[in-house]
């Protein structure tokens, strides 16, 4: 037996409780972890609470990120004693996830953990973390440097948005910070902005073209939010989009794409392919200053984290939070 939470849905109800569990419930895959740390996510509070059709098979236990190590493998790459991570791949939606003290996997889904981090250092970047990465990549797949100027990066006191800002500061960029708490200024500072501006600049209709500031951006707002940044980014200049905190829609115009080449990178976490996976974990390794995850993230026992959904869901949580799910 081995806790975890889990969602159940049938006539009586939507519900998520931590519960005893036997491990002959574990689903299908060739690798058991014992986890020991996992996280809550934007899209794990929206499954504990129902408030989005996230979890697609019942029962589930959510938690779409995990550290652990490995108990049992017939996997090729993967031996007894390894320590592992895995992000995304469904899991916590479709697979039992890692908001429980044991997890049975798709080998192929696992990344070792890197040398550099702990377990607990892993999960304060977790999904969150590993996303923004994602973000810094394809801006600089896309040829923006230091040199073309500031980079805007929403809901920065948000996990993606405080991983985003620690480490494009890091790397040189000029990092302009947007929040809605102003209580977050001093934080975001720290993580290195230069600028923290309201988000309520940018959460209504804006023009279809404003004036020119960003050289890129990260955004996980959507919505309004994205339509406006895109709206004032500069002639050629890159905005990556990651995230819905603010809604799916998305009511802009072309005209930043075809009246000043504005590129709209989209950024996926769930299935991105392995060898992006590995460059985003190498990268973090050496490009995000781990003294900064203790500022960025705090962390909680599993009997806490159902509790905690909502407050995140409603911007009540700072950067990103850590579930130790043997507490």
């Amino acid at each position: 037996m081995f806790k975890g939470i889990l969602i159940e849905k049938d006539e009586a109800g939507y519900r998520a409780t931590l519960t005893d569990l036997d491990e002959g419930r574990l689903p299908e895959g060739d690798v058991t972890v014992r986890v020991s740390h996992s996280t809550l996510n934007y899209k794990d509070a929206l499954a504990i609470t129902g408030k989005a059709p996230v979890v697609r098979t019942f029962p589930m236990v959510p938690g779409i990120d995990l550290a652990g190590t490995v108990e049992h493998s017939t996997h090729p790459d993967y031996a007894a004693g390894d320590a592992v991570i895995l992000n995304g791949w469904g899991v916590g939606e479709t697979h039992w996830g890692g908001l429980a003290q044991k997890a049975r996997l798709n080998g192929n889904w696992l990344v070792p953990l890197p040398a550099q981090f702990t377990p607990q250092q892993a999960m304060a970047i977790g999904t969150a973390g590993y996303t923004a990465m994602l973000c810094v990549l394809a801006l600089e797949r896309h040829g923006v440097t230091p040199a073309h100027g500031e980079i805007l990066v929403t809901g920065a006191a948000g996990g993606v948005g405080s991983v985003a800002t620690a480490v494009l500061s890091r790397l040189g960029y000029t990092v302009v910070a947007v929040s809605g708490r102003p209580v977050e200024t001093d934080y975001l500072k720290r993580l290195g902005a230069v600028e923290v501006l309201d988000r309520a600049a940018f959460a209504t209709p804006g023009k279809p073209l404003g004036k020119e500031r960003w050289a890129g951006a990260v955004d996980v707002v959507g919505s309004h939010t994205l339509a406006n940044v895109c709206a004032t980014t500069r002639y050629r200049g890159v905005v990556t989009a990651c995230g819905l905190a603010g809604g799916m829609d998305f009511p802009a115009t072309v005209a930043p794409f075809i009246l000043r080449g504005v590129t709209l990178a989209g950024i996926d976490s769930v299935m991105c392919p392995r060898p992006e996976r590995l460059e985003a974990w190498r990268r973090l390794a050496s490009d995000l200053d781990v003294a900064k995850l203790a500022a960025i993230s705090q962390e909680v026992g599993l009997t806490k984290a159902i509790s905690l959904a909502s407050k995140l869901l409603d911007g009540e949580v700072r950067g990103r939070v850590i579930v130790d799910v043997n507490r």
